[in-house]
């Protein structure tokens, strides 16, 4: 029990880590598309028997929300690799290790922003299929 409640704390200290290492202001405002999402979900969830347009506007944000958060997640990543180009201007050249290092980094935050893409077209796809089922069934 004592060994799964310490790869349990692993797992989230590396998880916070990454976080951090993404770049905390994107990565923070990817998360909260993703938070924002998953209540516009629920929210579209709960209209499914609702008239269409409510439905079709709750599931038009939750893919608004979504695509928002993929296009912040590739600025931040972006704006990460011109400072990482920066400093290696300045530098005058660098350790390929370190170079490697920083590439992983900048693809953090496009990794977590397409992961919240993934869930949030997802969600909307499951949402027609329920609608479209209840449909053909009435």
């Amino acid at each position: 029990m004592t060994s799964i409640l310490v790869q349990k704390l692993v797992l989230s200290n590396v998880i916070i880590d990454r976080f951090q290492e993404g770049g905390l202001l994107g990565m923070t405002l990817v998360l909260i598309c993703l938070l924002l999402a998953v209540v516009l979900a629920f929210k579209a969830f709960s209209n499914l028997h609702a008239d269409l347009a409510t439905f079709l506007k709750y599931k038009k944000l939750v893919n608004q929300v979504v695509l928002l958060g993929l296009v912040i997640s590739f600025l931040n990543s972006l704006l990460g690799l011109i400072q990482a180009f920066d400093s290696l201007e300045a530098t005058g050249g660098g350790d390929p290790a370190i170079i490697a290092g920083g590439l992983k980094v900048t693809l953090l935050s496009p990794l977590f922003g397409l992961f919240v893409f993934v869930l949030g077209y997802s969600a909307t796809f499951v949402l027609s299929w329920m609608r479209r089922a209840e449909r053909e069934e009435a």
